[in-house]
């Protein structure tokens, strides 16, 4: 079998092609739900509960997920969980009001809740530490890559055929990704199209500490995890406003038809986009400019995230609605590169055999704060409006840049990291 060079970038982009298909299957109720409203009868106050119902069960099986992930391997914990989510978001063809719009909804938290963890995890195992902030940007580019493809291809699909049509087509997309996953994926000692030179390459950049198995008593009693969960706590509210809040506001209060909205729905996404992929470059930069250990780099540039915040609390001052998108844009381009660095965070400071179990406890605290948040929109919105709310987002992502500095910044180390490359130049 031919050997292929600079695989783990493949790989890295196979596992970015899964968390496109999750975001468009995830973000397909979000764009629907101006018409789902009318069709099937429910209030803003309902259609919070069904956001809620996905929140609570993606925040409650995402260390499961991981855990399970971490047990039975990447190859088949993945595949399993994506045949499952992708199932799931078809069957929302079948509901007939909020309440089994809301039974399917969990299914697909349940199931979805796989996908970030399994992400994190392959930046572990096929990266070496240096280029783990650079692979988690861009596996995390995904989700925005994802959200910003599903208004125009979900808008499109239920206007040409019915709502029906667009969960049925974003469905088959995960069943799809299930099989190529299978098919397709191999850890690092089991890839027969691997370099000795990239595996040995991959292993010296990585910690050696061997573990038996993964444990979740080890990992929720590290104060380093609870300063990643009360971050992602915080911050994690932002990014299910942007999925699921964006149609409604920008149709009930700004004015727009649901045609109108599919022209801008993607612009939020690809300033996304570009805070993921930036994120990866900037921890490298500050550990070589300023002299940075690896994980004080990732703070830094989480510090320019929830600085950039600012974006989404400055909406309520502007009348335009193109330029209420905007800033949304700028705070979803500002929670991406901050989101990105917190799972780099993961990756630098947890155990490979770990990194799942953690990225899905982190997860489930920032579900958590997601949920909540959106239960307060839904008892808000229609009497204090949206815009106070926006502004909760900014004061949420400044507090948890502070949490995780007083937590995990490592004061007085002047261990440096170099920096990663942002190729596969070495040695492939």
């Amino acid at each position: 079998m031919k050997l292929v060079r600079g695989l783990r970038w493949k790989v890295l982009a196979l596992i970015m092609l899964g968390t496109i298909i999750n975001y468009i299957d995830r973000n397909t109720l979000g764009i629907l739900a101006p018409m789902l409203k009318e069709e099937l009868h429910f209030t803003t106050e309902q259609y919070s509960y069904i956001v809620s119902v996905f929140q609570l069960c993606y925040s409650l099986m995402q260390p499961i997920a991981g855990y399970v992930t971490d047990l039975i391997g990447l190859k088949f914990g993945y595949a399993m969980f994506a045949f499952v989510w992708g199932s799931a978001a078809a069957l929302h063809a079948f509901s007939g009001g909020w309440q089994s719009m809301a039974f399917f909804r969990g299914l697909l938290g349940v199931s979805e809740a796989a996908a970030m963890p399994s992400g994190a995890k392959t930046a572990t195992l096929w990266f070496p530490a240096k280029e783990r902030s650079i692979a988690t940007g861009w596996f995390n580019t995904g989700s925005s890559v994802g959200a910003m493809i599903a208004p125009p291809l979900v808008i499109w699909l239920s206007v040409t055929w019915s709502w029906q049509i667009a969960f049925v087509v974003t469905g088959l997309l995960g069943v799809g990704l299930s099989m190529l996953w299978l098919a397709l994926y191999r850890n690092p000692e089991n890839h027969p199209r691997l370099t000795k030179e990239e595996h040995a390459y991959i292993l010296d950049g990585q910690e050696q500490v061997q573990l038996p198995k993964p444990s979740m008593k080890r990992v929720v009693t590290m104060r380093k995890f609870w300063g990643i969960a009360a971050a992602r706590f915080l911050t994690e509210p932002a990014w299910q406003t942007f999925s699921f809040w964006i149609p409604l506001y920008m149709v009930s209060t700004r004015g727009m038809d649901i045609k109108q909205f599919a022209l801008f729905a993607w612009l939020p996404f690809l300033f996304a986009d570009i805070g993921c992929v930036l994120s990866g470059y900037l921890s490298p930069f500050f550990a070589k400019r300023f002299r940075m250990s690896l994980v004080n780099s990732r703070i830094a540039g989480i510090g320019i995230g929830a600085v950039c915040m600012i974006g989404p609390a400055l909406i309520g001052l502007t009348s335009s609605p193109i330029t209420a998108i905007f800033l949304f844009s700028v705070g979803a381009f500002a929670h991406q590169m901050l989101s990105s660095l917190l799972y780099a965070l993961v990756t630098d400071t947890f155990e490979k055999q770990d990194v799942a179990t953690a990225t899905g406890f982190g997860g489930m605290a920032g579900y958590m704060g997601g949920m909540i948040f959106s239960l307060v929109i839904g008892q808000l919105a229609s009497t204090i409006g949206y815009e106070p709310l926006f502004v909760c987002l900014s004061v949420f992502d400044i507090t948890a840049f502070i949490v995780v500095l007083v937590v995990l910044g490592q004061w007085g180390r002047n261990k440096v990291t170099p920096p990663a490359v942002p190729s596969g130049a070495h040695a492939d």
